[in-house]
C-alpha cells in the first residue's frame, strides 16, 4: 500500500548541473546555503543563476544563519528564492520580517520543546527538525531518535539529520515526515554533491513512499 508521498529537499546545492539533477530525480525544493563558514556556501551571484535554472514547480529555498536583516534582503533582491530557511537562533519577529515563506530549524537538543517552538513560530511553513551537534548549524551527517518523532503536530515537520539513500527509507516508515532534507547524505566529499547519490536518494524514498522494499 502507497502512502502520503513525502516531499523532498536537496540541500548545499552549488551549480546548476546538480540542481538539475536533483530537479530530473524528483526533488520538491534545492537549498542554497549562505552561511559563510559553510563548505555549502554559495555566492549570491551564483545562487541566482543555479535558481533561474530550476524547472517549474521546483522550489529554491535560502539557508541563513543569524544573518543580518540587511544582509538578507541583499540576497532576497539578488536570487528569486520561493522559501527562507533560517537555522541560526533567530527569533519570529526576524523571520516574519521578509514578508517571505519561511522554515525554522530546530536542532533537537536533549529536552528540546517542539510544542514551544511551533507556538513561537506559529506563522512558520514547517519546522526543520535537525540533529543537535554543539557548534555546528546543520549538515553534520548526524541523525537523532527518530522514535521520539512527533505525530499529529500543528505544523508540517522535516526530518532532517544524517540521512542517506540506505536509511531514509527507514526514516521515511519510522517518523512519517512532511518531506526530508538531506546535505551531507548525497556528497562525494564534504560540500561536493555526488550526482548519482542524489538520484538513489529520491529513489529510495519514493520505494518507501510506494511500500516497496528497500
Amino acid at each position: 500500500m502507497s502512502r502520503e508521498r513525502t516531499r523532498v529537499k536537496i540541500c548545499g546545492i552549488r551549480d546548476a548541473a546538480h540542481a538539475r539533477v536533483a530537479a530530473d530525480a524528483g526533488a520538491d525544493a534545492i537549498g542554497l546555503n549562505f552561511y559563510r563558514e559553510s563548505p555549502r556556501y554559495v555566492a549570491p551571484g551564483d545562487a541566482a543563476a543555479i535558481a533561474s535554472s530550476l524547472p517549474p514547480y521546483v522550489s529554491a529555498v535560502g539557508l541563513f544563519v543569524n544573518e543580518s536583516a540587511a544582509g538578507v534582503r541583499a540576497i532576497l533582491e539578488a536570487v528569486p528564492l520561493d522559501l527562507l530557511q533560517f537555522q541560526g537562533d533567530e527569533d519570529p519577529e526576524f523571520c516574519e520580517s521578509f514578508g517571505r515563506p519561511f522554515v525554522r530549524a530546530v536542532p533537537m537538543a536533549a529536552g528540546t520543546d517542539l510544542l514551544e517552538y511551533a507556538d513561537r513560530f506559529s506563522r512558520a511553513k514547517a519546522l526543520l527538525l535537525d540533529a543537535h551537534v554543539p557548534g555546528q548549524r546543520g549538515g553534520t551527517g548526524k541523525t537523532f531518535d527518530w522514535a521520539g518523532f512527533p505525530r499529529d503536530f500543528p505544523l508540517p515537520l522535516i526530518l532532517s539529520g544524517g540521512l542517506t539513500a540506505q536509511n531514509v527509507g527507514r526514516a521515511v516508515r519510522e517518523a512519517q515526515p512532511w518531506a526530508v532534507d538531506v546535505s551531507s547524505g548525497v556528497e562525494a566529499g564534504r560540500g561536493i554533491k555526488d550526482a548519482g547519490k542524489i538520484i538513489e536518494f529520491i529513489r529510495s524514498v519514493r520505494r518507501e513512499d510506494a511500500g516497496q522494499p528497500a
